[in-house]
């Protein structure tokens, strides 16, 4: 490695891709940290070499314009004969990737927040001209201050330019997940495109999984151009209804229907932010996870999918005497008791009492058409009781569902088999064969 880029003293390495080095650096005249990405033009691939060239060009040209406390600062974009090298803000912080997965989730006011600002920084280039292309988690970093930076305008769509001589303009650039239906087709792009990927991130970042999933590019391209978005509070029932009308207006296929521009999109958020307190959950997420961990009915569940466990019930502690499940009633509420006891009854007659890690209400839940209640499921002291919400759970992964089915079909079978002991205690002696299938005789036709 190179000591020096330019004037700039590397300290250490960043970051690699798949056509780029990122490096942390010294600016020795100002005496600051900053990020240095390099790229070497190969000899191999004149074609590519101009295009990343191009790229470049073009991060330089609209970095320069940007100035926003919620993007990434371009200090300096120097192109030379087989390399160049922007020199940026050094922010030190983290990717927004590192909390997309289910058991990494922020706390919803902090993803609320971070989303705010962002839209705030696309407003901001928008009115520069700029249109990103390419929002996705690991373009945007944290700092330490909690504060998103967007990163990344290499693929940016200069507006201010006749688009049919504008060589830099690559058609497809974005990642296939977070690209909006106009840019999948390859139509013409605005300022809307970006505010989708970002309704994406803001799914994402929510509910721990993207709002459309498939196993190959191919179905997964078909639906987000074809497929209705899943409602994020079904996904995740803790969140504030009002946020379904929101993702679905920033993930509208329509755009007459979409976000107009991101101060539009921040208004809505903050609205919602509004109502919410600013009160870190991630210690009590532990906590709850820790309790289920412990408790039988979850013993084989990995950890990733005890954590989309959590995202997709609900914790509700109830009092003495309170009804969970009413004979007759036509729904189907199941979920596992943390704790405390209650009794199942029918026609006013108990059949049994479940404690601690029983399943509750699992029969309506199971059965492919009949929600009718047969039983009644009274508390019998105080518990704290997770209601899994149905809706959800036949949105979670297959992984999930695959356990919950498992267990719970393992659960029937155990109730069964008890049922089964206690009926023969109640019933006449039994007829007492004299031999076994093996003994006896074929009789001839």
């Amino acid at each position: 490695m190179a000591e020096k880029i330019g004037k700039y003293e590397i300290i250490r390495t960043l970051g690699k891709g798949a056509t780029a080095i990122v490096y942390l650096a010294l600016d020795p005249d100002l005496n600051r940290e900053v990020a240095v990405k390099l790229i070497l033009f190969g000899e191999d691939n004149a074609a590519m070499s101009r295009r990343l060239r191009k790229l470049f060009q073009t991060e330089g040209s609209i970095g320069r314009r940007l100035d926003h406390p919620n993007i990434v600062k371009l200090y300096d974009a120097v192109i030379e004969a087989d390399r160049a090298f922007i020199v940026m803000e050094y922010i030190e912080g983290t990717a927004l990737d590192q909390y997309c997965s289910i058991n990494k989730l922020l706390p919803m006011h902090r993803v609320i927040g971070i989303i705010f600002k962002c839209c705030l920084a696309l407003d901001h280039a928008f009115r520069q001209g700029v249109v990103h292309r390419d929002i996705k988690p690991a373009n945007i970093m944290i700092d330490k201050d909690d504060n998103p930076k967007i990163t990344d305008f290499g693929l940016a769509l200069n507006l201010h330019k006749d688009m049919s001589k504008d060589s830099t303009f690559v058609m497809g650039v974005g990642s296939p997940a977070y690209m909006s239906p106009e840019q999948i087709k390859n139509y013409p792009l605005n300022q809307k495109t970006d505010l989708y990927s970002l309704g994406v991130l803001l799914f994402q970042l929510l509910t721990g999984r993207l709002p459309f999933r498939a196993n190959n590019q191919g179905a997964l391209v078909y639906k987000i151009v074809n497929a209705d978005t899943p409602s994020v509070c079904a996904l995740n029932p803790n969140l504030p209804a009002a946020l379904d009308p929101i993702l679905k207006k920033a993930l509208e296929k329509d755009l007459y229907s979409r976000y107009r521009n991101g101060a539009e999109f921040a208004k809505d958020l903050s609205a919602v932010r509004y109502q919410m307190l600013d009160e870190d959950s991630t210690q009590q997420d532990m906590s709850h996870f820790s309790r289920l961990r412990k408790l039988e009915f979850f013993t084989e569940f990995e950890d990733i999918e005890l954590w989309e466990v959590l995202r997709i019930s609900v914790w509700r502690e109830l009092s003495e005497k309170v009804i969970l499940i009413r004979e007759g009633d036509n729904n189907r509420i199941f979920g596992i008791l943390v704790s405390g006891f209650v009794e199942v009854s029918i026609e006013g007659k108990s059949v049994c009492r479940l404690g601690a890690g029983e399943v509750v209400g699992e029969m309506a839940f199971l059965h492919p058409r009949d929600t009718t209640r047969s039983a009644t499921v009274v508390t019998l002291e105080p518990c704290l009781f997770l209601e899994v919400n149905s809706s959800a759970l036949e949105l979670s992964s297959d992984e999930v569902q695959e356990q919950f089915q498992k267990t719970l079909v393992s659960k029937v079978l155990g109730r069964l088999r008890g049922a089964n002991k206690t009926l023969a205690k109640l019933g006449q002696p039994a007829v007492q064969g004299s031999s076994s299938a093996c003994d006896l005789e074929l009789v001839p036709p």
